[in-house]
């Protein structure tokens, strides 16, 4: 079997989709099902591994012009793919798989992975170029595609059910967290939270993307509910790279800041992650929508237990170890987040089912199941 992966989603800053690749990439590279991989990014074709980068390049500001301008962001959107399917054209024994929503046109053997289907659902939680670009584009994703790979159940049977697909063509790859994502003693991590000013399990953590689709206004509204006292001793720290429509939340976390009872922390880099979970109390995460939740099993992971909402994914990535309501129910979300702070009980029970549940998820599972899909390819 011979296959060429896409990679253009391992850029800074380093999503949950970058991430996925990026695991998935060194999996398929150890596989003895693939006699050849190679990696596209553009219209680059190496076999050389990706490197996931911490900082932005230097066309980072031209990339955010492409996607605000209409008239350049249509341009991309319509040349781009042919680059690819010049690239790929040469390659006609192989299997193509995008792992980001995106296939390019005239590809005969092509896998991709759609990980959630919001901007269908809920376009509201997007900025209007976002939708108007990916609709368009997935549209066509979808008439291209020979299999389809998801993240999760939940979204393999809305992506059969939106388009209509046959059910033998839709398959799922559920992800999975590194190794750095365990339990750590207060010693073990204590350098990375000196370098945020945090004490071990004296803070509450949210992890993601500041924009609507996170619902952080609710969680904000939930964690201003608790009393002032319990607020400052254990105070909410959100780290997450500045999304779109995100300046009403900014200036909230500024006045939490001045009141004494929140840390925005901007976006940290990757190596952090592990031990910010690890020092939580608890972890919230009461998103509207995820395809398929990679922070709610992260957090578990590392021993940490958690606090989200019964939306879309999380309830199947979650399983029976977290205190979950409905995404915009302020009043219980207040009352879970105060059980997952104060009752030691739970939190002991909660990290260990939470470990327990984590580690039966795996990349090698993942690469596993993505070959799989890989062998129903015509």
């Amino acid at each position: 079997m011979k296959v060429i992966f896409g990679t253009d989603a391992i850029k800074y800053p380093l999503t949950g989709i970058g991430r996925y690749a990026y695991e998935l990439a060194n999996r398929l590279s150890v596989s003895t099902d693939i006699s050849e991989l190679f990696f596209l990014n553009g219209r680059k074709l190496t076999q050389q591994l990706p490197s996931a980068r911490e900082t932005g390049s230097s066309t980072e500001g031209l990339k955010q012009y492409i996607k605000k301008s209409r008239l350049a962001s249509e341009t991309y959107r319509l040349t781009a793919p042919w680059l690819k399917t010049h690239v790929l054209r040469k390659h006609k024994d192989t299997i193509y798989h995008g792992p980001n929503f995106y296939l390019p046109p005239k590809v005969d053997r092509c896998v991709v992975t759609f990980h959630d289907l919001s901007v269908f659902t809920l376009p509201e939680c997007h900025p209007p170029e976002r939708v108007r670009y990916m609709r368009k584009e997935l549209l066509q994703t979808v008439k291209r595609a020979q299999i389809f790979i998801t993240d999760s159940d939940f979204t393999r049977k809305e992506l059969i059910n939106y388009f209509c697909l046959p059910e033998d063509r839709v398959f799922t790859a559920k992800l999975a967290c590194s190794g750095e994502f365990r339990p750590y003693g207060e010693n073990q991590i204590s350098a990375v939270l000196n370098k945020y000013q945090l004490c071990f399990k004296r803070y509450s953590l949210f992890t993601g993307s500041i924009e609507p689709r996170k619902n952080i206004g609710t969680l904000l509204d939930a964690y201003e509910r608790l009393p002032l006292p319990i607020r400052q001793h254990i105070p909410l720290v959100i780290s997450g790279f500045k999304g779109w429509s995100s300046e009403l939340l900014h200036r909230r976390f500024a006045k939490g800041e001045r009141e004494g009872w929140l840390y925005y922390l901007g976006f940290t880099p990757a190596a952090d992650l592990p031990a910010l979970y690890a020092g939580a109390v608890s972890f919230l995460f009461p998103s509207l929508y995820e395809g398929f939740g990679l922070p709610v099993l992260e957090a578990m992971a590392t021993g940490t237990p958690v606090v989200c909402s019964n939306s879309s994914s999380l309830p199947e990535v979650a399983g029976e170890s977290a205190l979950m309501c409905d995404a915009m129910d302020v009043d219980t979300l207040t009352n879970l987040i105060r059980k997952s702070l104060e009752d030691t009980s739970w939190q002991t029970l909660a990290s260990e089912c939470g470990q327990v549940h984590a580690s039966q998820f795996s990349w090698e599972r993942c690469a596993i199941e993505t070959i799989a899909a890989y062998k129903q390819v015509e």
